[in-house]
């Protein structure tokens, strides 16, 4: 996601390509206040539509709705709602959005994974299921009135165990003991659909990819490998509280190797070589932009650029799948002493501010950066770096977002192919490292 996913070339800078952009949509759940638990106080007014998030505000489209039923995940936010209605404490309720959370990302991970029924016609490897299904846990928390006071300070704590535990940003952990020594331990993290007010049917590979490789062995030229994945949100203000620090410090320290994952140009893969402090402006999922350098823990150590460690030459030369793999080293800087920024084909100059990375100015870039820059504090030598996937497209005559159906063969075959050849990239990664 350098601006997140889709971009291509445009007077010498990445910009999204919005004409190849793949959207999704889910369904739509209908918000009803619990009723009150035997002597508490009334129950409130469910909140008004403005009092949602603009994510949440999107569940109540067509699409939304027909995603959730044609995976069966329709039913998770009413199981939710009866579960909430059996707190009868804050801790209680803590308990409930934990266990429920994660619920929901080991449910999305079984079904991408073949685990269980499918239960609905959509193929096992959407992830839109998740997303949606997530936003109407979160709107369902939000509406909520409890028999006990609940400040909105403990709403909100409420609400973001529930985006960790549904993300798998707090199970990111590998098995210790006798029977997994020398088994390589890999983080590859993903990204939800974005661009939804486009496309509201897009889904993202990168997403896609991670519940299909969460928790799964492969093999390497190194010897067997785990891989332990979580997705992160496209949301800046969630970038900028530090979510992917927390989620990924512990299990960087543990890792021998990672990769952030995002959608990026059309018919083409990318190692994003160098990350750029910086960013570009371009709206979020809750049609916010943010532009200026990424805000981060300790400034005055910040560099305006980070690089990534992984074997790029050598996963460049495999024959990981049929989209060409690119080492891209174009970065947009402003050069020292310079004040209008330019383009460089091969890396930053000394001393130039950065204004893209080669991932772009978006999120997919910022994830990359601090990922990278994360491994440099701590002080760990392990390859890591960002890897952009093609845009996932519709298949022909199904491109018009009004007209379109939620899926097709072509679809589902291109998501197929860009999961298959993401985990053979990671495997060359491992075996190279």
């Amino acid at each position: 996601m350098s601006r997140i996913g889709v971009r291509i070339w445009t007077r010498g800078r990445i910009r999204p390509d919005l004409s190849g952009l793949v959207l999704l949509t889910a369904a739509t759940l209908v918000l009803t206040a619990p009723p009150p638990l035997a002597g508490a106080r009334p129950a409130q007014p469910a909140p008004a539509a403005a009092a949602f998030t603009v994510e949440e505000q999107r569940l109540d489209g067509a699409v939304p709705q027909e995603i959730l039923r044609r995976s069966g995940f329709d039913a998770v936010a009413p199981e939710f709602v009866r579960s909430l209605r059996r707190a009868g404490s804050y801790a209680e309720a803590e308990r409930t959005v934990g266990r429920e959370g994660a619920r929901l990302w080991q449910r999305a991970v079984d079904r991408a994974q073949g685990r269980g029924p499918a239960l609905g016609d959509l193929s096992r490897d959407d992830d839109r299921p998740l997303y949606w299904a997530r936003l109407g846990l979160t709107r369902e928390l939000r509406a909520w009135e409890p028999g006990f006071r609940l400040t909105e300070a403990a709403r909100s704590a409420l609400i973001g165990k529930l985006e960790r535990s549904s993300r798998g940003q707090d199970s990111m952990d590998f098995p210790a003991g006798k029977g997994h020594r020398g088994l390589k331990r890999i983080v590859m993290t993903g990204f939800d659909p974005f661009t939804l007010d486009r496309d509201i049917r897009i889904s993202n590979p990168s997403g896609a990819t991670a519940l299909a490789l969460d928790g799964t062995v492969i093999s390497t030229a190194d010897g067997p490998a785990r891989i332990e994945t979580a997705v992160f949100p496209v949301r800046w203000r969630d970038f900028a509280d530090g979510t992917v620090e927390r989620a990924l410090r512990g299990p960087l320290s543990k890792a021998d190797l990672f990769t952030t994952v995002s959608q990026g140009r059309v018919g083409r893969i990318d190692v994003e070589r160098f990350n750029g402090a910086w960013r570009g402006g371009f709206g979020d999922n809750e049609n916010v932009g943010e532009t200026g350098l990424v805000p981060v823990t300790d400034p005055a150590s910040q560099p305006q650029w980070t690089v990534t460690s992984l074997p790029y030459q050598a996963i460049t030369a495999a024959d990981t799948g049929r989209f060409p793999v690119y080492d891209n080293t174009s970065v947009t800087e402003i050069p020292a002493g310079a004040t209008a920024p330019v383009v460089r084909p091969d890396g930053p100059t000394p001393g130039s501010a950065a204004r893209a990375g080669g991932g772009g100015d978006y999120l997919s870039n910022e994830i990359a950066y601090r990922a990278t820059l994360l491994r440099d504090r701590l002080g760990l030598e392990i390859p890591g770096g960002h890897v952009h996937t093609p845009v996932l497209q519709f298949g022909a005559g199904n491109t018009d977002p009004a007209t379109g159906t939620v899926t097709d063969p072509e679809f589902v075959q291109n998501r197929l192919d860009i999961i298959a050849q993401i985990r053979s990239i990671i495997a060359v990664a491992a075996g190279a490292s």
